[in-house]
Formats: structure tokens, C-alpha cells, sequence
């Protein structure tokens, strides 16, 4: 049974058995280590993706569950470490054993239509649970399917293809590469455009390791006044971003900053305005990771490669000069930060790893941010067409919960197009995180800026 908050409807959701798909042909049978960037404890959690596919006339001979099915097992034989069951070795060293056992598939029915959501198709999910079952003992990290895939048919014609990846295998582009794999075989491509590179090597510490960088984001801050929440009693809600929004934004800016990112504004935005929400102590210090990727500052890395190539700098601002300064002394902390990623600091972050023993993430009074708009998820496209959704189901998923938040583009069922941020708080703080922006925008002195309630979607606690 699934229900959207938004809308108030109620659907039925039918699974079929649980299937494993293999490769199409043999794969070699081997053991290959992960990075050091890759089995940092920070990345050991599963991430929850979600699509939205409306129906096709030119497709309607074929059936949805059939074609991802029939190209996910051929592009396996390309991608075989995807089939395979990650080990732990000393050290909490990780490596995948290619067994060829294969990824987890559910076939689905719901008898839903995809305007039955009208503008709920954007995180968070209530109907998450439904459209994306897990499987009992399926989400541990070692030893178990790396990949859960679910397609459901819908009442319209329509599809939802939800699936669940072990972050320690790949990120966000490595996600998109695989998945675009899938869908330029199950348009008719005999192999992938981009063929896939291993080369974990790269990104493992050098020897002997020097930590070269000041690394913020592995502070192991005390939680002494028991402020972490399970994610499962957070509230959960995303904000949107219209073009119009960021430009009236921009506009309150001092002159030398409007010249910033969208990137640069939401998350100064939102971490100064969760940060209020959140009412810590004025003396006590936050926290901003913002995750970057490699890829985009260097060419060290093949094409090809699908591994992570990512970091997490850290700003830090205590609360009180967050909350007491204008908008512009975050924009100037984020524009900082972003730019201390290079080729030497993801170096020293694998060097700090096996130093230090691969530490988690910084918990307490953490926001992570990742923008992972330029991975273009929903033009995943596997015969019928862009997914009118494609990104990550929720914000919050991670080894810290409610840590990460996410920017995802969108376009809403009237052509307007927007960045939809999903991200989790505690009940109360979500409250007050909502009052706080809605009164950022009725200070802005324009009319579309004032209408603030299109910008938060359906919640769910």
C-alpha cells in the first residue's frame, strides 16, 4: 500500500518474485580492491535513486520490466564488478569478489497514473517503500547484491524504475555512466558509448601517505548533548528553486558577489537558514561539506572511470556569525571552500584514510551538500524518452543521518523548470526552517519572489 501525502490517494503496488539477473555471458572471476577514497566509512551507506518515465505511443509494444531487465544483464558483462559481493579485508580494507551472482530485480505493477501525482514527483517519496521494496538482508554493505533494481508498470503506460547502489562503488557520475550504459543497450547499442575503467589504483594513498591538507570534515566532534536523530523520525521535505527565485536572491547580495553561482546562493541559503532553524549555541561551530568532484578540476582520471572521485571540504563558521551576518558572509565561505579541491588534497584525503583509519565524516552540526545536477540522471533514456524525475529519492541518506541534501533539476508538469533541494531535519527545527525562508522571501521586493508557498513540496515524517 502506498500513500501520497500530497495529493491524498491511496494505490496498491504488486511485486512479482524476486529475481537475481546476472551477466549475458561469462565474466571473469577475480578480486579487485576498491579505492582508498572509495571504502572511506563515510560512503559505506546504500543510495536510493528514483525515475519517472510517462508513456510512450511508439513504445507500446514493449514492455518496460522486460527491456531494462534484458540490457541490465548485457551491460553487466562490461560492468561484471557490479554482479559481484564486496569483502572486508584487514585494515577494513574493501574489495569486490566478481562472483557473477548478479544484482537484485523486482518486477511491479501499481495501479496509479502518473497524473495522479500531479507535482508530488519530486522528493521526498511517501510512496518510496512501495516503488523501491528492501528486500530483507539486502542493504548491508559486505556481502551482499551490490544493485536493487525495481520497475513498476503503471495503470498510464507509464514507469517508475527506482534502484539502490552501494555508494561505495561508485558516485553520482559513476551512477549515471552505468545506468546510461543500460539504456544505450536497451535502445539497441551492442556496447556502451563510454566503456567502463577499474583503475581504483589512481585514488589510493600514496606511499609513504602525508596528510598535506587540513581536513575539517573528519573532525570527530562529540555529540555531548545528544542531538542526533534517526532518520527515520526526521521530517522530510524539499525546497525549490526557480530561476526567478535565485536572481531575486542574487539581487540582495553585495555588488562584488552577485556574480556567484546558483550553486554558490542555494547553499549559502540553506545552511545559513538551517542552521537558524536548528537554534544551536552562538559559540558552537558549524559545518558545510561541499561535495566536489575531481572529475571537474582535473584530467588525471580516465574516461570511463566510475569509481568515487569525490571530496567533502569543510567550511566552518560558528552559529552565531552565520545567523547575525547577512546572506553574502556565507556565499563568500561556500565560493572558498569549493575551490580547495585539487588533485593534492584528494591525495592527502586517501593518505588520511589509511592514517587515521578511515574516519567517518564529521556528525554534529554537519550539512553536506552535493550538486549533482550535471549528471543529467533524467535524461536516462531507454526508449521512451527523459524521465519527467530522475535523480535521488531522498535527501538525508548517509552514514550521518540528515546530513546530505542534493540539487536535482526539474521542470514541474507546467513547463517550469527549477532545482528541487531534498533534505531532512528534526520535526521541530523543520518547522522553523520553513517559517525562516518563507520570511526571506516576503523580504525580497519582488511580487514572484513573495509567493513563497510554491516552494516547498510534500512532506513526510
Amino acid at each position: 500500500m502506498a500513500m501520497s501525502s500530497e495529493n491524498d490517494f491511496v494505490f496498491q503496488v504488486r511485486r512479482c518474485q524476486l529475481e537475481l539477473v546476472a551477466p549475458a555471458k561469462p565474466t571473469p572471476y577475480e578480486f579487485k580492491q576498491l579505492s582508498d577514497i572509495d571504502d572511506q566509512e563515510g560512503f559505506r551507506f546504500q543510495v536510493p535513486m528514483i525515475f519517472f518515465y510517462p508513456h510512450n505511443p511508439s513504445m507500446d509494444r514493449r514492455d518496460p520490466v522486460d527491456v531494462i531487465r534484458k540490457a541490465l544483464a548485457e551491460t553487466l558483462v562490461f560492468y561484471y564488478p557490479f554482479a559481484g559481493r564486496l569483502r572486508e579485508g584487514p585494515g577494513q580494507k574493501l574489495f569486490v569478489e566478481c562472483t557473477g551472482e548478479g544484482v537484485l530485480f523486482i518486477e511491479a505493477e501499481a495501479d496509479v497514473t502518473l497524473e495522479q501525482f500531479g507535482d508530488a514527483i519530486y522528493p521526498p517519496f511517501t510512496c518510496l517503500e512501495d516503488v523501491l521494496y528492501n528486500v530483507p538482508d539486502s542493504d548491508g554493505i559486505i556481502d551482499c547484491p551490490l544493485w536493487l533494481f525495481q520497475v513498476t508498470r503503471l495503470k498510464c503506460s507509464g514507469f517508475i524504475l527506482a534502484i539502490r547502489l552501494n555508494h561505495t562503488m561508485a558516485d553520482a557520475f559513476g551512477m549515471f555512466q552505468f545506468l546510461n550504459a543500460i539504456a544505450e543497450i536497451a535502445r539497441g547499442a551492442v556496447a556502451p558509448s563510454i566503456l567502463p575503467v577499474w583503475q581504483r589504483a589512481l585514488l589510493n594513498a600514496r606511499d609513504p601517505p602525508t596528510i598535506t591538507h587540513k581536513h575539517h570534515e573528519y573532525d570527530q566532534v562529540v555529540d555531548t548533548k545528544g542531538i542526533a536523530v534517526p532518520l527515520k523520525d526526521m521530517a522530510h521535505r524539499s525546497v525549490i528553486f526557480r530561476p526567478s527565485d535565485i536572481s531575486a536572491i542574487r539581487k540582495t547580495l553585495p555588488t562584488h558577489l552577485r556574480c556567484c553561482s546558483s550553486f554558490d546562493l542555494i547553499t549559502a541559503c540553506i545552511w545559513r537558514t538551517r542552521t537558524i532553524a536548528l537554534q544551536p549555541n552562538p559559540n558552537e561551530e558549524m559545518r558545510l561539506l561541499c561535495i566536489v568532484n575531481l572529475r571537474t578540476k582535473s584530467k588525471s582520471l580516465p574516461l570511463g572511470y566510475y569509481g568515487n572521485a569525490i571530496a567533502c571540504p569543510a567550511a566552518l563558521a560558528t552559529a552565531g556569525k552565520l545567523c547575525m551576518n547577512p546572506l553574502g558572509y556565507a556565499v563568500e565561505l561556500v565560493r572558498k571552500v569549493k575551490n580547495e579541491l585539487t588533485e593534492e588534497y584528494m591525495n592527502s584525503v586517501a593518505d588520511l584514510m589509511v592514517i587515521k583509519g578511515r574516519p567517518n565524516l564529521t556528525a554534529v552540526r554537519s550539512l553536506a551538500v552535493s550538486d549533482v545536477r550535471k549528471a543529467r540522471m533524467d535524461e536516462v533514456d531507454f526508449g521512451w524518452g527523459n524521465a519527467i524525475f530522475g535523480g535521488p529519492a531522498m535527501g538525508g541518506a548517509a552514514t550521518v543521518p540528515g546530513l546530505t541534501s542534493f540539487y536535482i533539476r526539474f521542470k514541474n508538469n507546467k513547463g517550469e523548470e527549477g532545482i528541487v533541494v531534498p533534505f531532512s531535519l528534526p520535526a521541530p527545527a523543520m518547522e522553523r526552517f520553513v517559517l525562516e525562508l518563507e520570511d526571506l522571501f516576503k523580504t525580497i521586493p519582488t511580487n514572484e519572489a513573495k509567493n513563497s508557498k510554491h516552494k516547498f513540496v510534500s512532506s513526510a515524517l
